[in-house]
């Protein structure tokens, strides 16, 4: 059981003993004869993580050229449910996955639209964007250089630390019908800064695990539908990345 624990992700998409699980190789005849169906490979899976992003690029640009909170609401809430959802049922992730897609659409559009206009211009989204694929390329360097090794500790550690981070935004939206914040969250100054800054490395230390759990559901051989169930996987750490740089991006343009 605390091996389990070690291997278990905060993104709840990923664990170890999920990929294993859904291994497609069956066993017959005492071993003595294997049958095995397709399996995912990761190019494939990096293939559907293109078709997300192309997916949610329709609802990301129908939100940003109307925003609405409802719209907002629904692609956050809507989204952590079949993410919810998709992890008790990954063999459904062909549909779940595009599903989610167009749902944090709705989500990155309106924000990306709000924080626009907090910093007085659209030019964050861009700078936002760009820098979301620099640091996705710069950590998939870092991974397949083996500079960082994705260890056990290092899995505890990264899940920890966004576990608690994730605790903190629910504390924060709980209080925010009380009218009442976390301090210095969402704020500017040293400290607020440096908060953002500090999530936004854990999300990119996210990101390993990410291509860590790529490499582990090929050498499982899980089935084809795994392919969705991962790239939705990353997806999900993106947006969080892209979330948290246009935010800072969006504190530092208003405090000049």
């Amino acid at each position: 059981m605390a091996r389990r624990n070690f291997l278990e992700s905060s993104n709840p998409m990923f664990n170890e003993d999920k990929l294993r699980s859904n291994s497609q190789t069956e066993v017959l005849d005492g071993d003595m004869i294997s049958r095995s169906t397709e399996v995912m490979t990761i190019g494939g899976a990096i293939n559907k993580t293109f078709i997300l992003l192309g997916v949610m690029m329709i609802t990301t640009m129908f939100s940003y050229t109307y925003p609405s909170q409802m719209f907002m609401y629904i692609g956050m809430f809507g989204g952590i449910g079949v993410v919810l959802y998709a992890n008790y049922n990954p063999d459904k992730s062909a549909w779940l996955a595009p599903l989610y897609a167009l749902l944090e659409g709705l989500f990155v559009g309106t924000i990306s639209a709000i924080y626009a206009n907090v910093a007085g211009t659209s030019g964050i989204i861009f700078q936002a964007v760009s820098l979301t694929v620099a640091l996705l390329f710069m950590m998939l360097f870092i991974y397949k250089s083996g500079l960082i090794k994705v260890t056990q500790k290092f899995r505890a550690g990264v899940s920890m630390a966004v576990g608690g981070i994730m605790l903190v935004y629910l504390l924060n939206f709980v209080l925010s019908f009380f009218g009442m914040n976390v301090p210095y969250i969402h704020e500017g100054g040293m400290i607020g800064i440096g908060i953002s800054a500090f999530i936004i490395v854990v999300a990119c230390l996210r990101l390993l695990l990410d291509f860590d759990n790529f490499d582990k559901a090929e050498q499982f051989k899980s089935p084809k539908y795994m392919e969705w169930f991962c790239a939705m996987g990353l997806l999900v750490t993106l947006v969080w990345l892209y979330y948290e740089i246009l935010r800072l991006l969006a504190v530092l343009s208003s405090s000049d």
